[in-house]
């Protein structure tokens, strides 16, 4: 085993998360009597994109991007909502509905017969993420789960992992391995915190310069030898 300690990042690594984020979004739409169609939610999509890649650059908060993205998406179609309880509904709704991505659940169980433990490391809103773990079919696989809000600190930040190393003492560069789909969050924080990692890039996006990626995978099912 080269590896016993595995970071997974949750969206868009374990799951299906713009799947999840539609079938919310559809439901919080549908219990306020809003119009929804592929454009509107495209529309709310591109404004939650911006705000969340803000987020990733440390400039603004995960509170000021969950109410903010109502409140531009109503003013842009001049609804009149209550972004706060719009919001509420739609995380609400969010923690409920669990996609897995092609083989994910199949990898874990595997890499938990093998004595691996695995964790999920994620900047995700700590009650939507505990909710979907506690409805997904796997989620009693992973030892623990490393929230931002609770860390008090975000990927990539450096401090994020060390709270991570602080809550796992067992945690060392040399057995964990850090499992992410995102350059700017997941691989560059595995650089930031000296830990090797592995790129998920099914959709076969460029590296970018000045990143350390030891392994990269199109399939969960590669990791299987990496590991």
């Amino acid at each position: 085993m080269k590896y016993s300690h595995l970071l997974f990042d949750a969206d868009d690594t374990l799951f299906d998360f713009p799947k999840a984020s539609s079938r919310a979004f559809s439901i919080m739409c549908e219990a306020h009597g809003i119009s929804n169609s592929p454009e509107i939610y495209q529309l709310y999509h591109e404004i939650n994109l911006e705000l969340w890649a803000a987020f990733d650059q440390g400039e603004v908060t995960k509170e000021f991007v969950t109410l903010e993205r109502y409140v531009r998406f109503f003013k842009a179609l001049d609804i009149d909502e209550d972004p706060a309880q719009c919001n509420r509904d739609y995380l609400a709704a969010l923690g409920q509905v669990v996609y897995p991505l092609p083989h994910a659940e199949a990898v874990c169980r595997t890499l938990a017969e093998r004595g691996h433990r695995l964790y999920i490391v994620t900047n995700a809103v700590a009650s939507v993420q505990r909710s979907r773990l506690r409805n997904c079919a796997f989620g009693d696989l992973f030892t623990g789960a490393f929230i931002s809000e609770e860390a008090g600190a975000s990927k990539p930040s450096r401090a994020y992992y060390d709270y991570v190393r602080a809550c796992v003492p067992a945690i060392t560069s040399e057995n964990t391995l850090v499992i992410g789909d995102s350059l700017a969050t997941d691989i560059r924080g595995a650089n930031n915190a000296g830990f090797p990692c592995c790129w998920f890039n099914p959709g076969g996006k460029p590296r970018q310069e000045g990143l350390r990626i030891d392994y990269e995978v199109t399939d969960l099912r590669e990791l299987l030898d990496i590991v």
